[in-house]
């Protein structure tokens, strides 16, 4: 079922319906105990957090050795704005339900949560997790300070906090690079890797968006979207390792399997 998923995924195909017309009509002799479309969107909901444990072992076989590392945040809606009121996502369960967020970086409202993502220099996803719109990024670095140690974070403006900067480096030991506002007393430009580094993860949200679809969403529910979005991650992560084993630059997916 994980390895169905991760295929349709790197073909771009996010819809179930089309996916199994496919497999029925091309595969149909090649695979005979195929299961049905409603088995295998509940064994791939039942799964979905083993896919994402495979995938970090993949990420690690990768790089697993570097110490600098960038994070950030990306915007995932589940509807338009005027169809927010009518949206039933998670209705049945309100801690799990979207929420109204901005991003600063697209100058824009939206309704439904937040990718959060460290990726290291080589432009590859060791963790990610969702959130509700209106969870603020800094959150998200309570997960990171126990998951990581002795190493350099490059984050954004969203992540600039004096006392969560000095409660990383006393517990995890690790450095929180932040770019400072214009306005800040004893300001001083970032180092020299910021913006070098920083480039990696913006490079991955719009391959994402890009080859991946994300912008676009099928799910009705909070699981199906989270099912969804680390199918494409792991998708993004297997096409880097077929592009390492076979001596080739990481982040040209597009051409790892030609």
């Amino acid at each position: 079922v994980m390895a169905l998923s991760t295929t349709a995924e790197i073909f771009g195909i996010d819809s179930e319906n089309y996916l199994f017309h496919r497999l029925n009509i091309e595969c149909g002799k090649d695979i005979p105990n195929l299961i049905t479309r409603r088995q295998y969107n509940q064994r791939r909901k039942q799964t979905y957090r083993l896919c994402e444990e495979i995938r970090k072992d993949i990420a690690s076989a990768i790089d697993g050795r570097e110490d600098v590392f960038s994070i950030d945040s990306k915007p995932i809606k589940v509807c338009q704005n005027a169809r927010a009121a009518r949206c039933s996502m998670g209705k049945d369960n309100p801690e799990t339900a979207p929420a109204w967020g901005y991003c600063a970086s697209q100058n824009m409202h939206y309704y439904g949560y937040k990718l959060h993502a460290v990726c290291g220099i080589s432009g590859v996803i060791h963790s990610c997790d969702m959130t509700a719109a209106n969870v603020h990024d800094l959150h998200y670095l309570d997960d990171v300070k126990w998951q990581y140690s002795d190493c350099l974070m490059l984050g954004d403006m969203g992540y600039l906090s004096a006392d969560i900067q000095q409660n990383l480096f006393d517990v995890a030991h690790i450095s929180l690079e932040v770019p400072y506002r214009f306005n800040q007393k004893n300001r001083r430009p970032p180092i020299w890797a910021y913006k070098r580094f920083r480039k990696r993860i913006e490079t991955i949200f719009s391959q994402l968006n890009d080859q991946f679809l994300m912008i676009r969403n099928y799910a009705k529910q909070p699981q199906g979207l989270f099912t969804r979005v680390t199918a494409k991650v792991a998708a993004l992560t297997v096409l880097q390792y077929v592009n390492f084993v076979n001596h080739r630059t990481i982040g040209q997916v597009k051409y790892a399997l030609i």
